[in-house]
């Protein structure tokens, strides 16, 4: 039984480079079809009236807008996979630097609503499911309903208006105080920058949690062995660490890793209305600029992390359910 873990995994990960490559390919040729013009965009139309022709095309060159779209990807292909990642035409730094610049500043945030989403949405769900048809079953229920179809910005937009305008107890965006030195920032500056933010991802990625954890120990409490546990004199709550539990933290667990992607397709907005300078932001730059090789090292980066969420799931999953393994065999 065990042999067949080394395969899942193998073969989890070739899905892993196919996956990379084609969201790669995908993203580049997103980006080259684009009506915008990046001297436009980055030089302006007043700059480029003054420039001679040598200097516009010195600038097309720069951004390889006279290479073709096929060329300019296989190009950049071989050289990621040689390590480089290329040089952003708008930071003027190496990719690799400025990714871990930004992705710095937006993992802590992203795990921190990641951790507060998965707990707080595991716990209200179990509440839920064990009180189904309750007034407290149907408090949560419609505040997941609510929340699952509220965008993002949105909320966003409502908690800085609350806490940082109105209320003037937390900071209005970016992720330290203005005018600080770098050497000057705290630990407590950075936290007290990062609660909107962070909030607002919790808020947004409880709701898939709670629903799904609710429908699976509803599910539980109506079982037979639920049933014969009652009858056995057993409290409801340890009915609901013995039995409950035991039945959805596998389910919770695998859709715990899944909801990665949905902090960070989160994050792109959170991070642009609290000018959050993270991942997202710097994607949103790169693409809005046509700054190709940054956009492709944040998109592969993103889709690797996206996929190793699902990968760890699968993975315990398939540790401490064997008949995962045996279909990933087959």
């Amino acid at each position: 039984m065990e042999k067949s873990m080394p395969w899942f995994i193998l073969k989890n990960l070739i899905r892993m480079a196919v996956l990379l490559l084609l969201v790669s390919a995908a993203a580049f040729f997103l980006v080259s079809a684009s009506p915008l013009d990046p001297l436009k965009t980055n030089v302006g139309q007043t700059a480029l009236g003054s420039m001679s022709q040598e200097q516009i095309a010195k600038l097309e060159e720069y951004w390889g807008m006279n290479t073709p779209p096929m060329e300019r990807f296989v190009s950049w292909a071989k050289d990621f996979f040689r390590g480089d990642m290329g040089t952003s035409l708008l930071y003027r730094q190496p990719v690799s630097h400025v990714i871990s610049v930004k992705l710095k500043d937006s993992l802590w945030l992203m795990g921190t609503a990641w951790l507060i989403s998965g707990a707080a949405g595991l716990l209200l769900g179990v509440v839920a499911g064990a009180n189904r048809g309750k007034t407290v079953d149907k408090v949560i229920t419609g505040y997941a309903l609510v929340t699952a179809s509220t965008p993002a910005f949105w909320l966003a937009l409502v908690l800085l208006m609350i806490f940082a305008v109105w209320l003037k107890v937390l900071p209005i965006g970016l992720s330290v105080p203005i005018g600080v030195e770098a050497a000057g920032v705290t630990v407590t500056d950075r936290i007290a920058h990062g609660i909107l933010p962070a909030l607002t991802l919790s808020i947004t990625g409880l709701s898939n949690i709670i629903l799904h954890t609710r429908e699976k120990m509803a599910e539980a409490m109506e079982s037979d062995y639920v049933l014969f546990a009652k009858a056995r004199g057993e409290s409801e709550g340890q009915i609901i660490l013995r039995h409950g539990l035991r039945n959805i933290i596998l389910p919770a667990m695998t859709l715990q890793f899944a909801s990665i992607s949905e902090i960070f397709g989160g994050s792109v907005l959170v991070e642009q209305v609290f000018s959050y300078p993270g991942i997202g932001q710097a994607a949103v730059t790169a693409g809005l600029g046509g700054d190709v090789p940054l956009l492709l090292g944040i998109t592969v980066i993103s889709a690797a992390i996206v996929f190793a969420g699902n990968f760890t799931a699968n993975v315990l999953y398939g540790v401490v359910d064997p008949r995962i393994r045996r279909r990933a065999k087959a």
